[in-house]
């Protein structure tokens, strides 16, 4: 078994200075966590796969193709491979799990 802490992953990605933390990398999946400070720009660009978000914290806009939405705590977003997306109008601190299938390529 593999566990963990979110607080563990979010201590590795700030003193890295990154956006995103990946977590778990399987052929099937692999997951991290994406903070966003409020104001910030999201520079995300379509991934090659489908991928979840979970709003762990925070509050923001999401548009998905041309739809938007607001995402606060407890909202999940899919966003399917090859599609438009990006965070934005961000208020609260956005921290969201992200999880790809198959695993994000690099």
């Amino acid at each position: 078994m593999d566990a963990f802490e979110i607080a563990d992953v979010e201590a590795r990605r700030a003193a890295a200075g990154r956006l995103y933390e990946e977590f778990l990398r399987v052929d099937s999946m692999s997951a991290g966590l994406y903070v966003l400070e409020p104001g910030a720009t999201d520079p995300q660009t379509p991934h090659a796969e489908d991928e979840v978000y979970y709003v762990v914290a925070g509050r923001a806009e999401i548009d998905v193709a041309g739809e938007t939405r607001p995402v606060q705590q407890g909202s999940v977003i899919f966003v399917g491979k090859g599609v438009e997306h990006r965070f934005h109008t961000i208020t609260e601190r956005l921290e969201l799990l992200v999880l790809f299938a198959p695993a994000e390529s690099s």
